[in-house]
């Protein structure tokens, strides 16, 4: 009948829509799945970039730690100090540097103690080592001076014996200058270079080459010559340049050997003996200065010429400490 036959159009009809809406849930379903898919993809794509980064950073990482590690050992070591003074510093810097200020200081202390009549060559290398010690305090304070060895590698005894000798070599030095003309002082300071060469070969059994004794014997026959006409001394005085040339050759024997084989550096080696040499000279005062250091009568000029020997002697020493190492 009509009626059935409309029934069955109507449910025809209904079954084609849910077909229709099946599909469409169907390819919602799939397109979802579609785009997990990729977003699967992605995340693995991120995944790998991750990994590489992270294994690039370690690398980064293990490399930063090699140079910051090589830096450390360079810098803050003794060992990494006493190869960068001798990188920077070569013998032949050093020895220049050493000799434009020791002719610089012998002029500046023969004026100082003529001149402008400050006849104390202790006191005066008191205030040199004082005014070093201010210095190396503020260089300790910057960390400029470099770490010193471990203090089982040397001996406390060692470094005592070095400020004891270097405040018996650098105040007789400074007694000689004042007593002596500046050409004897020069003859005497020759003698101290044969000294080294007999006592290390005494000590320790070390000798040098024809060639460096040919050498040191042009060298110390030009400078006699060169202050022979200045030769001026009095009996006092020649007994001191006498007594100053032997502690003036073990001074910088044991600086030598401190530097090469405990890797001390210039600065360090001067900041852990200065105190000594200090100590000893106040006590060489009564016996090697005249009375009267308290009367004295200081003034702008004075102090100025004092100050700037000062300077000279802290720079004669750092120089002559690279020199030696």
């Amino acid at each position: 009948s009509f009626e059935q036959v409309s029934e069955k159009i109507l449910a025809t009809d209904r079954v084609r829509r849910e077909i229709a809406e099946y599909e469409k849930k169907l390819a919602a379903v799939a397109s979802r799945s579609l785009n997990v898919d990729k977003l699967q993809a992605d995340v693995d794509v991120i995944m790998k970039e991750n990994e590489f980064l992270e294994q690039q950073f370690h690398r980064d990482g293990r490399a930063l730690e090699e140079i910051r590690g090589a830096l450390y050992n360079e810098i803050r070591t003794s060992d990494g100090a006493k190869r960068q003074q001798q990188k920077i510093c070569g013998p032949v810097v050093a020895m220049t540097f050493n000799f434009v200020v020791s002719v610089g200081i012998i002029l500046t202390n023969k004026l100082v103690m003529g001149q402008v009549g400050f006849n104390f060559p202790i006191f005066l290398t008191v205030i040199h080592y004082a005014v070093a010690w201010i210095l190396l305090a503020i260089f300790k304070a910057f960390s400029i001076i470099p770490v010193s060895p471990p203090a089982i590698t040397t001996p406390f005894s060692s470094l005592f014996a070095l400020g004891v000798v270097m405040s018996f070599a650098t105040g007789l030095a400074n007694t000689s200058l004042k007593h002596n003309s500046v050409g004897f002082y020069q003859m005497s300071k020759i003698a101290v270079t044969p000294t080294i060469v007999l006592a290390e070969f005494i000590l320790f059994s070390k000798t040098i080459s024809y060639k460096k004794v040919l050498a040191l014997a042009i060298v110390s026959v030009g400078v006699a010559v060169a202050t022979v006409t200045d030769l001026e001394f009095n009996i006092f005085g020649a007994i001191i340049a006498v007594a100053w040339i032997i502690p003036s050759a073990i001074n910088k024997i044991l600086w030598s050997n401190l530097q090469q084989q405990g890797n001390w550096t210039a600065l360090a080696l001067m900041w852990k003996t200065t105190p000594v040499t200090v100590f000893f000279l106040l006590a060489l005062m009564p016996w090697l200065d005249p009375p009267g250091v308290l009367f004295y009568k200081w003034n702008l000029n004075n102090s100025s010429a004092i100050f700037i020997s000062a300077l000279l002697g802290f720079l004669l020493q750092w120089s002559g400490a690279l020199a030696l190492g």
